[in-house]
């Protein structure tokens, strides 16, 4: 398996700016993101074994070896204690040590340094959920630990198509920072899709939380519970969103590299990685609908998505009404992320994503803004603005029109199936 990188991006920001509304409720002056909906915990591993069980093969496996891994890495990967093993106190240590053995050759000639690289594929993958590791990472130039996932496909379509999601990476020399990134077909290496957080304080001086909410269409970052990156197919630019499968989790230290350099005279060994948990939680079944088609009824009005008068005319303002069996409110969650009935794409009028745009039909013409989801809690989120499609004025009648806003729970921006 293969895992390149380089020094990560910032990513620029754009606000969208607000517009007044008339409904008469006391609204966020900014928008508020989409919360994925998360289920019970599928998976997890505490750690509580006694001080000096090895690692638990019915969870993890072990990748062994000194190839480099893509990266011109410097540790070889071994099974051993010495590098993976629980404390009895609660923990996972993954240990970097400094040592040669000579029946551990890597890429360059005699290895350096060992690790340990734990991974899941051969015991549990997921697709969609929350995939979260309470950690206190390692420290010093040249360390680099990880806690990510790969596609569960990497061994039929290799990387970068099968997808990866970085949940946590720190280099050594920028101590105060984590980076949370996704590689793709187009968009991998030094192109992966990617931003950071940082603190003030290193981050390998205390426990921290790292966690990714993924849902169809949407994957969001999280340090201790803080939102810093949120990607979604239309920061693709046309490449092909690839996180629609199962993945399983990986966690490594590895020494050296392209990215965070090689160890220097301040870098000081052994280094240890502790982790407290790692925990699985399923996406609820609320989410995108399967193939076929289906009415979206609201919960606050009881009526269904509607096309005025059936006519699929672009820039028809959609509206609510009465549920019925007709085309018009027969809509398809395609897989480009879109919204279609009567061949055309439920869209935010001239691209909008500001508070107040109209929710029109518009021919589908990939542009990222036609992209929709329907989460588990029940919102239809439109992924660019990140706002929900809302019934205007809370309007309960025949012809309530659609439009964006600010996602606040209200029940006029609720949807479900039907």
């Amino acid at each position: 398996m293969t895992r390149r990188r380089s020094v990560p991006r910032a990513l620029a920001l754009a606000a969208a700016a607000l517009v007044a509304s008339s409904v008469a409720l006391v609204l966020p002056g900014h928008a508020e993101p989409a919360a994925a909906a998360i289920g019970s915990i599928t998976w997890q591993d505490e750690f509580n074994a006694p001080a000096g069980t090895p690692v638990d093969q019915n969870r993890w496996r072990f990748d062994i070896g000194g190839s480099g891994w893509g990266n011109n890495e410097r540790q070889y990967y071994t099974n051993s204690t010495s590098n993976a093993v629980h404390d009895g106190q609660g923990n996972l240590v993954i240990t970097a040590r400094k040592e040669n053995p000579a029946n551990y050759q890597c890429h360059y000639g005699r290895c350096e340094y060992t690790s340990a690289r734990l991974l899941t594929a051969a015991t549990f993958t997921q697709a969609y959920g929350r995939f979260e590791a309470r950690i206190k990472i390692p420290r010093g130039q040249g360390i680099w630990p990880a806690f990510w996932m790969l596609g569960n496909d990497m061994g039929s379509v290799g990387w970068p198509n099968a997808g990866e999601i970085d949940i946590m990476e720190n280099i050594g020399r920028e101590p105060n920072t984590v980076h949370g990134t996704i590689h793709g077909p187009g968009y991998s290496g030094g192109g992966g899709i990617t931003n950071s957080r940082t603190i003030g304080a290193p981050l390998a001086d205390a426990f921290h939380t790292y966690r990714v909410d993924w849902e169809p269409n949407s994957i969001v970052w999280y340090l201790d519970g803080v939102e810093y990156h949120r990607v979604d197919p239309s920061r693709l630019g046309g490449n092909r969103w690839v996180f629609d499968h199962p993945f399983f989790m990986i966690l490594n230290v590895a020494v050296g590299g392209n990215w965070p350099g090689y160890p220097d005279a301040t870098t000081q060994f052994p280094q240890q990685m502790l982790v407290d948990y790692v925990r699985v939680s399923g996406y609820t079944s609320g989410g995108n609908p399967p193939a076929g088609t289906t009415r979206l009824r609201g919960a606050q009005s009881g009526r269904c998505v509607d096309i005025p008068n059936a006519d699929p005319v672009d820039g028809a303002k959609l509206q609510i009404w009465d549920c019925n069996t007709t085309a018009a409110q027969a809509w398809t969650f395609a897989s480009d992320g879109t919204v279609r009935a009567m061949g055309k794409c439920m869209d935010p009028a001239w691209a909008g994503t500001a508070n107040g745009t109209e929710v029109n039909l518009v021919t589908c013409n990939g542009n990222p803004v036609q992209r929709f989801t329907l989460n588990g809690n029940g919102d239809l989120v439109n992924l660019s603005a990140n706002r929900c499609v809302d019934v205007r004025d809370q309007n309960p009648a025949n012809g309530g029109k659609l439009q964006l806003w600010d996602c606040t729970g209200a029940a006029n921006q609720k949807w479900a199936r039907y």
